[in-house]
């Protein structure tokens, strides 16, 4: 091995933890949230029932997630024309204002509709940061990643998403341990939103100093057509609806198995707050550590063997999963069927962001990333705990099971018919 060859590994290798750590506190900063529902849905909102607090809370959960397409529209060209390193330092920048905000905002009590259209003007900065994350994120560890250990490096866009969701939740326990619940519920729920607001400033000087990516490189020198919607949809209609339904199933499966499980399980499993942030905790260590696992596999068997496989797992078995878990009271059975779900969607999420990478040539790979999953993480991922629970509040809640099956049947039909891109990468550069 040369010199040369060495110091090119580590300069990768320091590109790609300086851009996953990056994205683990954006993910923090976005999960605090949804850890955190159970204590300021009362803040923000009248009283009433819980069902019907955290259907609210959901509600603004989804809102955000309206912002996710505006963000990946206008971050993605951003990143495709400035570069992978700008897209990412913008995208942490406006993921700590709103959060500030959130850790600022007096109650409902104090400052009546201004507390929940406050969190709303929060969670939609927050949206369009995540937005513009995903596209730059996903496509700066692929094209950084060499071509034989590609699927490995990118699988971390999905490991430190999930640590950014169990850090929020490891946070969460800790509180919940340090301080009494009458704390918490008062003003303890503040803490993870401030903590997420300082390490966003980290991240932004961190990200600054993050070299950029040959791909980027070589299309802005070769002088290909300038990154946009109407370039993309025109030049690339078939990839843009590839991955629009590819994510479809996989979006939702995960935040049915991983978000909304914490819910799931106190509001109708019956389990304590404590005992369902536990069982959330250890469940989504594990599912971290299998990610790159799963995303190593890929290099050595494609991309396609793994997602044909959760999409056969995920229609046999969501539906028997989530009713055991609606009759257990045992928490290691519990934690048990919850660990099957997230083994399943590691199909998708380890190797998600790879495949929608090597779609798209390089000047337009962010924003052809970056559009269409957020459209379909808005219309799929971001409504899953309000249809949920509406499927729940409306005396019907097996529905929302047969909802989760159906789309990812969906997103099976595309797995079956879509080429390895593995074998057929547009990501030229090793």
């Amino acid at each position: 091995m040369t010199n040369a060859t060495t110091s090119d590994r580590r300069h990768r290798l320091k590109s790609i933890i300086g851009g996953s750590t990056g994205n683990m506190v954006e993910w923090f900063d976005w999960y605090v949230y949804s850890a955190f529902t159970l204590y300021f849905a009362p803040h923000f909102f009248p009283k009433g029932s819980q069902t019907a607090q955290l259907l609210s809370a959901a509600a603004v959960f989804a809102v955000g997630f309206i912002m996710r397409p505006v963000g990946a529209w206008i971050m993605g060209i951003y990143a495709d024309r400035h570069g992978r390193k700008a897209g990412l330092t913008l995208s942490v920048t406006l993921m700590c204002a709103g959060s500030l905000i959130i850790a600022l905002t007096p109650g409902y009590e104090t400052i009546g509709l201004a507390a929940p259209a406050l969190l709303v003007l929060a969670r939609l900065m927050q949206g369009l940061s995540v937005g513009g994350e995903y596209g730059a994120s996903a496509t700066y560890l692929s094209e950084m990643a060499g071509r034989d250990r590609r699927g490995f490096f990118s699988s971390f866009q999905y490991v430190t998403l999930i640590s950014g969701q169990l850090l929020a939740i490891s946070l969460l326990l800790i509180l919940q341990a340090s301080m009494s619940p009458q704390a918490l519920e008062a003003w303890g729920w503040r803490i993870p939103f401030a903590i997420g607001a300082v390490l966003a400033v980290v991240v932004f000087r961190i990200r600054r100093g993050l070299a950029e990516t040959e791909s980027y490189k070589n299309a802005k020198e070769s002088g290909a057509e300038k990154s946009g919607a109407l370039m993309l949809l025109r030049r690339h209609p078939r990839e843009f609806a590839l991955v629009m339904l590819l994510t479809a199933g996989g979006t939702l499966a995960f935040y049915a198995y991983s978000i909304y499980m914490q819910k799931f399980l106190v509001n109708t499993s019956g389990f304590s707050r404590e005992a369902a942030s536990q069982i959330n905790a250890a469940t989504l260590f594990v599912f971290m550590c299998l990610q790159p696992l799963a995303g190593g596999l890929s290099d050595r068997v494609g991309r396609k063997p793994l997602m044909v496989g959760f999409g056969i797992a995920g229609v046999l078995f969501t539906y028997p999963i989530f009713a055991a878990l609606e009759q257990t009271r045992d928490v290691w059975v519990a934690g048990s069927l919850v660990m099957a779900a997230l083994v399943i969607v590691t199909g998708y999420t380890s190797i998600n962001a790879v495949v929608k990478a090597e779609l798209f040539p390089a000047h337009v790979r962010a924003l052809g990333v970056a559009l269409p999953y957020a459209l379909a993480n808005t219309i799929f991922g971001g409504t899953a705990e309000y249809v949920a629970l509406s499927f729940k509040n409306n005396g019907w809640e097996r529905g929302f099971y047969w909802y989760v099956t159906a789309m990812i049947g969906v997103s099976l039909i595309v797995y079956l018919r879509m080429r390895d891109t593995r074998a057929n990468s547009a990501i030229g550069e090793d």
